[in-house]
């Protein structure tokens, strides 16, 4: 991988583990690192294998196995240093991590336990940057080949939609959809006129999967009336430089998708993902294919990367 990609990846890391006693926010990994903050969850799943959220309980569960092994502090008190909100939220958590309540390692010899010491350790190398993760994306491999033979850069510009919100899983996306092509129809505004955009607003891993926004978008025509606002909104969805690449497969697979893009392909590009969010133009209905499979351009938001930072 990109040094400097790494060592930005490494920077919230290192944030985190420097800080996982006080409430660390997003939008503060993002700003360290130079991150995107729309993005930054997706970009160190992407990377780490767990969201930012899992990584910084784990860093506290981490020193809070520590405290109990190695000292006799109260277990208040190691909720307290280690940022849990309760002592209550301290146990559940632990007990769901380790199937072991914290009373329960500290009641169990602690330090000569050998079974508490292993795990120590094996949570320490659990919690830096997977070393085979830099080993096999190196330039100029294979993959690298294969990903810049199916990523092409594009140029998009503004468009004026109309569109209707879903709020709920990115599973149950097609209500919205069957009301705004119904809508669409009405008004003569086809695929064979007309693009049909998805836009994800949220990142489930980091909000409740029934609060999750989802925007089902239609185009429209220069001059277009937008006084019919009963059933859609209307908004401009900003244009811009962006990575595209072509995706054909189950609805359930597009999120594997992203993931690749954004582990796989962007590291490596020159670009950071920018702070719009990503659009899905719709090329197919899934109801009308053969094997229930989704036609979609995926388009990445991506700006020049400048920054430099050091590792």
């Amino acid at each position: 991988m990109n040094n400097e990609y790494l060592n930005r990846i490494q920077a919230s890391v290192q944030y985190i583990q420097d800080n996982s006693s006080e409430r660390i926010t997003l939008d503060e990994l993002a700003e360290h690192s130079h991150f995107s903050k729309f993005h930054f969850s997706r970009i160190f799943t992407s990377i780490i294998g767990i969201t930012p959220i899992a990584y910084v309980n784990k860093v506290r569960l981490h020193n809070a196995l520590s405290y109990l092994i190695n000292t006799d502090r109260k277990i208040l008190d190691i909720s307290q240093l280690c940022g849990f909100e309760s002592v209550a939220t301290f146990n559940s958590a632990f007990k769901k991590h380790f199937n072991k309540t914290p009373s329960e390692v500290r009641g169990s010899d602690r330090g000569k336990n050998s079974n508490n010491l292993l795990i120590l350790g094996n949570m320490q190398e659990e919690l830096s940057i997977p070393p085979k993760y830099d080993e096999y994306r190196r330039p100029n491999t294979f993959l690298r080949r294969i990903w810049d033979m199916n990523v092409s850069l594009k140029e998009l510009p503004s468009y004026e939609v109309a569109y209707v919100r879903h709020i709920g899983s990115y599973l149950d996306t097609h209500m919205a959809w069957n009301t705004l092509g119904v809508w669409a129809s009405t008004h003569g505004l086809t695929p064979m006129s007309q693009y049909f955009i998805g836009i994800s607003l949220d990142d489930p891993e980091t909000v409740n999967e029934a609060e999750c926004r989802y925007d089902a978008c239609v185009t429209l025509p220069e001059g277009f009336d937008k006084s019919d606002d009963s059933v859609v909104q209307f908004k401009t969805v900003q244009g811009g430089k962006y990575a595209s690449y072509q995706f054909y497969d189950k609805v359930d697979k597009l999120a594997l998708a992203y993931q690749s893009l954004f582990g796989n392909w962007l590291p490596d590009s020159g670009y950071d993902v920018d702070d719009r969010p990503c659009l899905e133009f719709v090329m197919n209905d899934p109801s009308q294919d053969a094997e229930g499979k989704c036609k979609v351009d995926l388009y990445i938001p991506i700006r020049s990367r400048l920054v430099e930072v050091k590792g």
